[in-house]
């Protein structure tokens, strides 16, 4: 998969004036707006669409594949002239997709798969993200018993995102040198849904469980809870940069975070919204790739972004960039974190 950095996004020679053009309005239809990623996002998106001179508009599914669509509708009427969905339901979402396109609406797939030529996909590189988590996880442990907690089943992500993690311990999982003691997915990947599957996974192995890989930060905090409570501490994974989850990783209760830095992402898809609605073509947006990695193999135009895994070593990389201030990341820091010192 090849992977684009967002400079390629906002080169000001790829988007004609009329893409560029004042006064249009983009609606961004959340699935789950409660996590605190999306905060960030939000703010990149307005935040790029203000410098435009554009109308941001949103709605909060809360969860709810049914509602999404309703919001996609209601997002509609008030007279969104782009959308950008983060999809609750890979499925589910097609309605929606189709009463933009009646429209004349363009739609970008934001952060999560939706299959479908008619949208543009924007994300990170998230089989690369689950490579990472894999690999710094399998560094500190490198053998052993595992267990994976998965996103939610609707979302393509969670595919990818195994995927990408049994690339780098597959060959292990068929030597025997590590074996998957437990697997489960997350619905909403709502923290206490993987602490729920974490406690299951340690009573049915009488807690012999060595190394966790969660799909994301908010899972992964619900993992930890359950490791504590039974007082253990191993080797977690997640991903997202969550704030909560940087503070763990300088605590040494997570071992890495993944940073999907999702102010690129918001800016990017803010430029790409606003340029689609101005009439550029999907695949004249620079950086764009034709992509047809999906479970049904529709060719589409995309871009990813390049994720940058977070660990003891490397907590400096957010910290400088302004994501978490120092004494918010470094609170109760062990020793030997440079960052912290």
């Amino acid at each position: 998969m090849r992977k684009i950095f967002l400079a390629a996004v906002v080169t000001a020679a790829g988007f004609s004036s009329a893409a560029l053009a004042e006064g249009l309005t983009v609606g961004v239809s959340w699935s789950n707006f409660q996590e605190e990623r999306w905060k960030t996002d939000e703010a990149a998106i307005k935040a790029a669409l203000e410098a435009s001179g554009d109308k941001y508009i949103s709605a909060d599914a809360q969860g709810s594949a049914a509602k999404q669509l309703t919001d996609v509708e209601a997002l509609i009427a008030q007279g969104a002239n782009a959308l950008i969905i983060l999809a609750m339901d890979k499925d589910a979402i097609g309605p929606a997709v189709d009463k933009a396109a009646a429209e004349g609406i363009p739609v970008v797939g934001y952060d999560r798969l939706i299959e479908d030529n008619r949208a543009f996909y924007l994300t990170f590189d998230n089989k690369g993200v689950g490579k990472i988590i894999a690999e710094e996880v399998s560094k500190v442990k490198p053998d052993g018993n595992y267990a994976i907690i998965k996103g939610d089943p609707g979302d393509p992500n969670a595919a990818f995102l195994l995927e990408g993690m049994m690339e780098v311990i597959g060959d292990k999982v068929n030597a025997g040198t590590i074996k998957i003691v437990g697997e489960a997915f997350s619905d909403g990947w709502k923290p206490e849904n993987a602490q729920t599957n974490m406690e299951q996974i340690l009573s049915a192995n009488n807690n012999a469980v060595d190394a966790v890989l969660a799909e994301n930060d908010g899972m992964a905090g619900g993992v930890i809870a359950a490791l504590a409570a039974q007082g253990l501490t191993v080797p977690v994974g997640g991903q997202d940069g969550d704030l909560a989850a940087l503070n763990r990783v300088a605590r040494g209760t997570q071992t890495v975070s993944v940073w999907k830095d999702s102010r690129q992402l918001g800016k990017a898809a803010a430029e790409i919204a606003v340029a689609l609605a101005g009439g550029t073509a999907m695949d004249a947006v620079p950086g764009a790739v034709k992509w047809s990695g999906g479970e049904k193999g529709v060719e589409m135009s995309a871009i990813f972004l390049t994720p940058t895994p977070i660990t003891k070593d490397t907590l400096n990389l957010v910290i400088d960039a302004g994501h978490i201030t120092k004494e918010a990341a470094c609170e109760g820091a062990m020793e030997g974190v440079a960052a912290c010192q």
